[in-house]
């Protein structure tokens, strides 16, 4: 067989960047669609189904060591018809299949091969597999004449096992029955969260160590009801070591992926925008229970990161950054203490050394170091005998011309693709950024971000497109698309009130509830209805890598019902939360994203609407007032003259033309008196 013109390669018509990476592959890849599973059953031809991302370093592996490789390409393209997906893109794909690897393995990870019937069932899968036998895996190659011989001489049973693991998956789809959630869920998800804490180095578990961002504010919501320190030291003790550390871009801001050892130093040096998205607000949160500078100096740098680097010509997020630059993993992040002393000259280069931890013998790869700053500032001014106070004011310019440096290094690829969901955790982080902090530059950033999603993502019929790439949008959305920009359009309206926002949120709620929802038990499929029908059409009941959709939405119909007063929104929001009571009562510490919305509940949300001119001084001290105070249960409107008083009732009666600025606080459908002085609103709020 002569080898495939690589122009030939159907790849190269597609939108993802990940995908566009194989486009000149030797494999005949195929993008999932029909052409590719018609194929598959027309020549009754196992599918070889290999999913990733474009910020994968085993995954750029793979590719350089097998898909490139003639040989392996035609043994692939003889007997398979191969697929290549993008899980960012497809991500009812990613978990389906995922699934079935993880209980054939026992674990999971990307890249990930699965060998799928025609009919779509998986019979056999893993992650990486290297060309030939090695690291104690099977090589590739190996592999490909194995399934080959087994699909020729034995395909009944390999049929048998993806029926087997087809009828796995269906059954775990299968919703639980709706439950009541135990009255102590709040408190055991707490104690669950502590037994799993490293009281050492903050974070939760052993290595490799994620960044649990929602574990952490549940932490703080429970410091805030019970008053534990406990609570607030676990959340405080994560975030200090994780922002010392390598897992923490010292200069440019912004968090890796994933620690690789307990300490947070080296991490996976890929950035996720949904990683940082996640992140802010949990340091948000920390600075207002706190106080501390760090953790507001930390928000704003991540926010900076996404406003420096990830911000698309279109105005929209994009999705990552890769681990890998010049072929080589962390090189663009890493450092000497010779690069150092270039940059910085001698004497500044040595204290940087000392300051970011870089050693001459390195503390990853080739003698690199990846900077974090774990040692106090008084202990380096001791060690190199100078003043505190000087040395600080030195780090901080020596910061500077370190990232200016390493601004003309090969920089890692970014995957400028815009994903709806991702996009909306980042609107959310801005807009609570700009809340707290009030720098319109978040705000502008997040409203660009949002009118982008909601024009130039939108079908016709209203409905959303999951990616974006170039002005080319497509896929129909997922449940988490809607969930996290409804939330989004939320947090969008308690940032400016402008109700453009609000009456999105409901339109796209609309059909959300209309497309998603399961009415026969509660809780929302993570595919619509007009999706493609696959081997199961799941849920996602717990968080993994992204809070639970549904949870969110969870939250969001409480948010508002609160606002509007649809109560019809909050028998869905408890119905939502009663369908996956059976698994969270077992496992809370499962459910992070749902248990910040029974906090919300339990805690009766506080109803604030502030009345006064939106310029008027007073109207935006009372607004700083709320801000800066840990509230996560309260919503917050604006009553002013032109406010609409139908969409929002809690405004009726409120903001009328030339009353004083005063602020209302409500709860349980029980108000105080209103307030027209920052010392009574104080202790209305703290009451």
């Amino acid at each position: 067989m002569s080898p495939i013109d690589h122009r030939t390669n159907r790849l190269s018509e597609e939108t993802s960047p990940y995908l566009l990476q194989h486009a000149g592959n030797p494999v005949d890849w195929y993008p999932w669609g029909p052409e590719a599973l018609e194929k598959a059953r027309a020549e009754s031809k196992p599918i070889f189904l290999s999913i990733g991302y474009s910020a994968c370093h085993w995954c750029h592996v793979m590719e350089r060591e097998s898909f490139e490789d003639e040989a392996i390409a035609k043994l692939m393209n003889t007997h398979f018809v191969n697929i290549k997906v993008d899980r960012e893109e497809r991500p009812d794909l990613d978990e389906i299949y995922m699934k079935a690897v993880q209980a054939m393995t026992g674990q999971g990870g990307w890249p990930m091969s699965v060998f799928l019937t025609p009919d779509l069932e998986p019979f056999f899968g893993g992650t990486y597999f290297p060309p030939d036998n090695r690291y104690g895996r099977p090589g590739f190659t190996s592999v490909l004449a194995s399934i080959h011989e087994s699909w020729t001489n034995n395909r009944q049973q390999l049929e048998k096992q993806g029926a087997r693991l087809r009828e796995m998956i269906e059954k775990e789809a299968s919703a639980p029955r709706p439950t009541e959630l135990h009255a102590d869920v709040l408190d055991r998800g707490f104690r669950d969260v502590n037994a799993n804490f490293d009281a050492t180095w903050g974070g939760f578990g052993g290595a490799p160590k994620f960044p649990h961002s929602l574990d952490i504010r549940m932490c703080l919501r429970n410091f805030k009801r019970t008053g534990d320190k406990q609570a607030l030291h676990v959340a405080t003790l994560s975030l200090d070591r994780m922002s010392e550390g390598g897992v923490y871009d010292q200069l440019g801001g912004g968090f890796h992926r994933y620690s690789t050892d307990e300490m947070w130093l080296i991490p996976h040096f890929e950035k996720m925008l949904y990683d940082n998205a996640l992140l802010i607000p949990a340091f948000i949160e920390a600075f207002l229970v706190t106080g501390n500078g760090r953790y507001s100096r930390i928000a704003t740098e991540c926010c900076d990161w996404i406003l420096r680097e990830m911000v698309t010509e279109e105005g929209g997020f994009a999705s990552t950054q890769d681990a890998d630059s010049e072929g080589e993993e962390g090189v663009f992040f890493c450092w000497t203490p010779e690069q150092l002393e270039k940059v910085l000259g001698e004497k500044l280069g040595t204290w940087a050394s000392e300051w970011f931890g870089v050693t001459p013998e390195g503390n990853f790869e080739g003698g690199l170091s990846a900077l974090w700053r774990h040692d106090v500032a008084a202990d380096i001014a001791s060690r190199l005998s100078i003043d505190q106070g000087e040395l600080i004011e030195s780090m901080v310019g020596a910061r500077g011309e370190l990232l200016k440096a390493r601004g003309k290094r090969v920089a890692p690829d970014t995957d400028d693709k815009v994903l709806a969901s991702w996009n909306g955790l980042a609107i959310s982080a801005l807009a609570q950024t700009y809340q707290v902090f009030e720098d319109e530059r978040y705000l502008d950033a997040a409203r660009t971000a949002a009118k982008f999603v909601l024009t130039k993502m939108r079908q016709a019929d209203g409905r959303l497109f999951a990616t974006s790439r170039h002005s080319k949008a497509h896929l129909n959305a997922y449940l988490a698309d809607y969930s996290y920009m409804i939330a989004a359009l939320i947090d969008l309206y308690e940032s400016d009130f402008d109700e453009y926002w609000l009456r999105e949120a409901q339109k796209l709620s609309d059909v959300l509830e209309e497309s998603f929802l399961d009415r026969e038990n509660g809780g929302f499929f993570t595919t619509g209805e007009e999706h493609e029908q696959l081997i199961a059409r799941l849920k996602e009941p717990h968080d993994g890598a992204l809070p639970a959709p549904g949870a969110v939405h969870a939250l969001n119909l409480s948010r508002l019902t609160a606002l509007t007063g649809d109560s019809r929104l909050a028998s869905i929001a408890e119905m939502t939360i009663r369908s996956v009571g059976e698994l969270a009562n077992r496992y809370p510490s499962a459910f992070g994203q749902l248990l910040l919305a029974v906090d919300f509940l339990q805690s009766s949300p506080r109803e604030i609407v502030i009345s006064g001119t939106p310029s008027d001084a007073m109207t935006e001290a009372f607004l700083a007032q709320v801000r800066k105070t840990f509230l996560p249960s309260r919503v917050v409107a604006l009553a002013h003259p032109q406010a609409d008083s139908d969409l929002l009732p809690l405004l009726q009666d409120r903001g009328s033309e030339g009353s004083p600025p005063s602020t209302f606080v409500c709860r349980n459908q029980t108000c105080d008196i209103p307030a027209t002085d920052l010392e009574t609103l104080a202790r209305q709020l703290e009451s």
